[in-house]
């Protein structure tokens, strides 16, 4: 896999059944090593050993229900109280961050009510909070570190 612009992990990978596999620290489980998955995890080792959030608030594919259609997000971070409080969707690095992105992370966004939404390639990152007298979302200079 390449190099991303997050810090480098200590990446437990192994090769199962002729298929490579990533330990995934949120879920506790090997999961397939795609290069989605590869900036997925990077990010979630970012946010436990950078921004200090615990894996016990954190959700990695987590499902939800949207105009009857069942979706899943790719990160989902709660606050200590439980509320959804930052949703980060992931794309693979080769793959580059468009509107469609930030359109499909904001649809997540609305129906978990949550305060900031991220969306990466692992190369790039943009970083929104909600603006609540707007009630649009304004970027932001960085990825929040846990309160």
């Amino acid at each position: 896999m390449v190099d991303l612009n997050l810090p480098k992990i200590d990446s437990n990978i192994r090769k199962s059944d002729g298929k490579v596999e990533i330990f995934d620290i949120v879920r506790k489980k090997y999961v397939a090593l795609t290069p989605e998955e590869w900036v997925r995890q990077h990010f979630v080792h970012f946010l436990v050993n950078q921004r200090g959030y615990s894996k016990a608030l954190i959700r990695v594919e987590s499902g939800l229900k949207y105009n009857q259609r069942q979706k899943r997000s790719d990160i989902l971070v709660h606050d200590n109280n439980a509320k959804p409080h930052l949703i980060v969707e992931c794309k693979s690095f080769d793959v580059k961050i468009t509107q469609a992105g930030f359109d499909q992370v904001a649809v997540y966004s609305k129906k978990l009510n949550v305060e900031y939404l991220v969306v990466t390639n692992g190369i790039n990152h943009f970083c929104c909070k909600l603006n609540p007298d707007t009630n649009k979302m304004d970027f932001v200079d960085d990825v929040p570190y846990c309160n």
